[in-house]
């Protein structure tokens, strides 16, 4: 499940995340990078890996425009959660996390 789905259809296929069909590679690996995932492998862990940075990326640049004031702490903070919502929906769909794992709790057992 990507965090950020097109719906132009199957052009999408031969198109880079810059959204230009004709783009160096160089040229998206600057401005979209992508970390080797090496954590437990599982489909769910690498999909929900690549949300993760996808919604690290779109945070970095609604930093830089709030920065340079191009949009406002207020609509930089709704957009951030907004993506952060997308993301709490993606590991939810991808059962990443299980109910008895307690990460939210601050008791530690020994």
């Amino acid at each position: 499940m990507a965090l950020f789905e097109s719906t132009s259809g199957s052009d999408d296929l031969n198109r880079s995340p810059s959204g230009n069909s004709g783009a160096s590679p160089a040229y998206d690996a600057l401005l979209y990078p992508h970390h080797r995932y090496r954590g437990q492998f599982t489909p769910q862990n690498l999909a929900f890996n690549a949300n993760l940075q996808e919604f690290s990326q779109a945070v970095g640049y609604i930093c830089a425009l709030e920065t340079g004031g191009k949009i406002s702490p207020d609509e930089a903070y709704k957009q951030i959660k907004k993506l952060y919502k997308q993301l709490k929906r993606s590991k939810k769909a991808l059962n990443i996390g299980d109910s008895d794992d307690n990460t939210d709790s601050t008791s530690v057992d020994e």
